[in-house]
């Protein structure tokens, strides 16, 4: 039976990595920004762009008082990208789920797929220590910088996830496994990914 995991994570949990891995071990396609670009493709607008639109927009109230000051048009058309984009992607990422198994990165993708059942969830997280070093060594990021950098990743994945759908960011109630890559290791919650397939129906 074909099967699907998808993957929500902290900002430099290694949640990627592990998919990559997973996906490798199984011999199954992993798709991360590929859902992106192809989403970009059909929206006929550059990656970068919509790539801004998943880091900026959200229906927070301080989104919504720093709107207030900007001409209507350009208010509609940014919260009409923001839905346009999570419809786009949607359609894409049920697409790739149907069309056999695979991993899929971030992106709702737990919410999107919730009445499959032949779906494992997962949240990927990590201690500050380690996801500072992760982001500092493998990602470039400024030794100074990297708590800011971190913080605000996570900030703009719980927004886009929390204004997208009913669930909350994060929350252990929403996934099937939720693995620490800093006590596991991240050969081990692949391979704990893995195992845990054979649960899913």
């Amino acid at each position: 039976m074909e099967k699907v995991i998808t993957i929500e994570r902290q900002y430099a949990s290694g949640g990627l990595q592990i998919g990559q891995i997973v996906a490798r071990k199984l011999g199954i396609p992993c798709y991360n920004r590929e859902i992106l670009v192809e989403a970009a493709e059909k929206s006929q607008i550059s990656p970068e762009y919509l790539e801004s639109v998943e880091e900026n927009v959200t229906r927070s109230l301080l989104f919504r008082l720093s709107l207030a000051a900007r001409p209507v048009n350009t208010v509609d058309s940014a919260i009409a990208m923001s839905d346009k984009l999570y419809f786009e992607e949607s359609k894409i990422i049920r697409r790739m789920a149907e069309s056999g198994s695979c991993v899929i990165i971030g992106r709702c993708g737990n919410y999107i797929l919730r009445d499959m059942v032949n779906c494992l969830n997962v949240f990927i997280c990590a201690s500050d220590e380690d996801r500072v070093k992760r982001a500092v060594e493998e990602y470039g990021v400024d030794a100074k910088a990297a708590d800011y950098i971190i913080k605000k990743n996570d900030k703009r994945r719980a927004a886009f996830y929390d204004e997208n759908t009913s669930w909350k960011w994060g929350m252990k109630e929403n996934y099937h496994m939720c693995l620490n890559s800093s006590v596991l290791g991240i050969e081990s919650c692949a391979d704990m990914i893995i195992d845990g397939l054979k649960y899913v129906k």
